[in-house]
Order: structure tokens, then C-alpha cells, then sequence
């Protein structure tokens, strides 16, 4: 025996298991499951977002049958701070999460280009790679003093350069470049971070060096450069000796070649020694016998 029991749903339950699926700059997916088991009829849902940093509302509708329910929020700001709260349309319990977007990206080729009594931070455009940077905005730019360990706050601009003067001797700093922070510093950028410790040399600030820092590139193509130039001429040296005793060789043999025979002759030792058997044996000089010198 076995009873059926179907129960009554209720619609006061909150939705089920809400969570970030996938956040980006200027969207967020999220997703949850309605309150109960497969609902027999459209569900009319409230998606509140909050902006945390701004401090605004927004409210959508979105009507779904389904057990789980998939919703993308669009529109939102990079780096923002959002509380999002979904919930069924006659205001039952609620369920709520908070969503943090992506900020812009760092600005990309962050350099430094020493003055004679100040320095120059260079960077590439960010609206070269981020659409939703506008130049107008412009950038912010901070610096931190490892000897003293302080940051500071050195200005911002919509230029994609800065001027920083007044650093000390023997204090190494730390640069960043980013895009402007919104709304209470809040909605800052990604930043690009440059280490400088030029002026730990010793060197008065007023005659800091205004060249900028040995690239590697530099010395090492010039290194490979003569090793290559002197590996040549070794070989060259090499070439010629072998030609020269190539040389000695052939007219040493030819020197000695007969037609009668068709090749070279070369005489042993033993040759010389016959003759020198022939010749009678000088024995000595007598006493009587003058010895004329001419």
C-alpha cells in the first residue's frame, strides 16, 4: 500500500542557492533555483542591485518556470561594488549576495626618463585596450618611499605623462599609474607599478644621471658582435696557414719528381750514409808537414 501526498507550494520561500556564475567589467551572470521543485506555473521574480559606491537602485523583473534561473545583469561599472537581493514578486523572503566587478586594466608600458632635477613617467593610452575608459577621466598617480614606508598621493592628470621632482638621495621609490579612482576613491583602476632607485648612487640631486638605465640589449649584441668578428678571423687564420703548407708540400714534391719514373723521389738517410763510405778516411796531419792557410 503506498499514498500519494503532493504538497501545497509556498510561494513565502526564498529562492534557493543564489550565486555568481561569471563577473566582468560592466556585467554580472548570476544564478539561483526558484523556492521549490518543478513549479507548475511562471514565476515572477524582483533582482534588486544596489550600488554600494554610488548609492542607487535598480529593480528588474525577470518571469521564469524554470527550476533554475539564469539572469545577467548588465550595465554596471568596472570596479564596482554592488548587493544584489532576488526574491519573488510579492515580496517573500529574499536572498541576497554582493558582486564586486572587474576594475580597468594597469596602462601598459609604464617607463621612467631621468631630467636633470626630475623624472618623467611615461604610459601608454588605456583607451587603447579598455573601451570603457574615456581619456577625461585621466589617470592617478601614487608613490611609495620604501626608506621612509610611506605612500603618497602625487596628483592626477589626462596627460599620459607626469613630472616628479624633489626625491631624495639614497631613497629607493616605488611608482604607480592607474586610472582614476570615482565616487570616494572606490572605483579605482588596476595599477601599473614601476620600481626607481636611481638616486641610490650617492650623486647630488641637482647632477642626477640623464641616462637612462643600461639596457641589456645593449651590451650583450656588441659582446656577440666581436666574439663573432674574432671566431671569423680565426677561421681566416686557420685557412691561410693550411694554404700555405698545402703550398710548401706541393713544390717540396715537385722538386723532386722525375717524368722518367712518373713520381716523386725521396731520398732515405740510408742513401746519404753510402757515400759518405766512399770517401777516403782523413786520418790526420804529420808534424813535418806545414799547414798553408790561404
Amino acid at each position: 500500500d503506498y499514498v500519494v501526498v503532493k504538497m501545497i507550494p509556498d510561494n513565502r520561500l526564498p529562492p534557493r542557492h543564489l550565486h555568481s556564475v561569471r563577473t566582468g567589467k560592466t556585467f554580472a551572470v548570476i544564478k539561483w533555483e526558484s523556492p521549490y521543485d518543478s513549479p507548475d506555473q511562471d514565476m515572477l521574480y524582483a533582482v534588486a542591485v544596489k550600488d554600494l559606491v554610488r548609492k542607487t537602485d535598480k529593480i528588474y523583473k525577470v518571469k521564469s518556470r524554470n527550476s533554475t534561473v539564469e539572469y545577467t545583469i548588465k550595465k554596471l561599472e568596472p570596479g564596482g561594488k554592488y548587493h544584489v537581493i532576488v526574491q519573488l514578486g510579492n515580496m517573500s523572503k529574499e536572498s541576497s549576495m554582493k558582486i564586486n566587478t572587474v576594475p580597468l586594466s594597469a596602462p601598459d608600458a609604464l617607463k621612467i626618463i631621468t631630467e636633470n632635477d626630475h623624472i618623467l613617467l611615461f604610459w601608454k593610452s588605456l583607451a587603447l585596450k579598455e573601451s570603457n575608459f574615456n581619456e577625461s577621466r585621466g589617470y592617478e598617480i601614487h608613490m611609495f618611499d620604501s626608506l621612509m614606508n610611506i605612500t603618497a598621493y602625487l596628483g592626477n592628470t589626462t596627460e599620459n605623462f607626469f613630472k616628479v621632482s624633489n626625491l631624495k638621495i639614497g631613497h629607493n621609490y616605488s611608482f604607480t599609474v592607474q586610472a582614476r579612482c570615482l565616487y570616494g576613491g572606490q572605483m579605482c583602476g588596476e595599477p601599473a607599478t614601476l620600481l626607481y632607485d636611481e638616486l641610490g648612487m650617492g650623486e647630488d640631486s641637482s647632477a642626477t644621471r640623464s641616462g637612462r638605465p643600461t639596457d641589456v640589449a645593449a651590451i650583450v649584441v656588441p659582446v656577440l658582435f666581436v666574439l663573432l668578428v674574432a671566431l671569423g678571423i680565426g677561421f681566416v687564420v686557420l685557412y691561410m696557414r693550411h694554404r700555405r703548407l698545402q703550398n710548401s708540400f706541393t713544390a717540396f714534391a715537385n722538386s723532386h719528381y722525375s717524368s722518367r719514373l712518373g713520381s716523386a723521389i725521396f731520398s732515405s738517410g740510408d742513401d746519404l750514409g753510402d757515400e759518405d763510405d766512399e770517401a777516403p778516411m782523413i786520418t790526420g796531419f804529420s808534424d813535418d808537414v806545414p799547414m798553408v792557410i790561404a
